[in-house]
């Protein structure tokens, strides 16, 4: 359940940009961030850095569209929001806060996020996080350079970036158990 929450603003953004407008794209997507930050709050849990980051992300695209540029082309807008959350990402592991953290240590007992290992995890799997995020903006930088490559590459790519990322933060906790005996339970789980 939490990484359908996680989740559900890029999936939602990315199914609307199929059907209808970036601006409609992204403020629905920005609504929808606020919407799991409202979930957390109303749970007891904190703002996440990623949902917040993402939420004023998408707006921002959304008034640039609205006010200043509204002749983006769909690449700018994918490549604009890529490069955000890569920044958002990068930068929540350099102000040593990674994203996975927050999810992390909501979901465990206290004893287990001291786990020297439990930090280290998160920056592990926030880094996989950070990477696919960058191979998404190399993909559409690509189609921007080259653009007799075919619109389905980038998709691919973006495509087989998410789904490995979301296969590493659901392996990565069960081989850290077996390899160094921690609890499963010690790193985010996504269920």
């Amino acid at each position: 359940m939490a990484i359908f929450l996680i989740l559900a603003p890029y999936g939602a953004y990315t199914f609307l940009m199929l059907v209808t407008s970036a601006i409609s794209s992204v403020f629905t997507a920005s609504a929808i961030c606020l919407a799991t930050v409202a979930i957390d709050v109303a749970r007891g849990r904190s703002a996440k850095i990623l949902a917040v980051g993402s939420a004023i992300l998408f707006a921002a695209i959304g008034l640039y569209l609205a006010l200043i540029d509204p002749k983006l082309g769909t690449l700018g807008v994918k490549l604009s929001v890529d490069i955000g959350i890569f920044v958002i990402s990068l930068g929540s592991m350099l102000v040593r806060r990674p994203f996975t953290l927050q999810y992390a240590v909501e979901s465990v007992p206290a004893e287990t996020a001291a786990i020297p290992g439990f930090l280290t995890a998160n920056y592990i799997i926030t880094g996989a996080w950070t990477a696919a995020a960058l191979l998404m903006a190399a993909a559409n930088i690509a189609l921007l350079y080259f653009p007799g490559l075919p619109l389905w590459s980038s998709l691919a790519v973006a495509f087989a970036a998410r789904n490995s990322a979301i296969y590493f933060t659901k392996w990565y906790p069960e081989y850290r158990q077996i390899k160094y005996g921690t609890p499963a339970r010690a790193l985010p789980q996504s269920h």
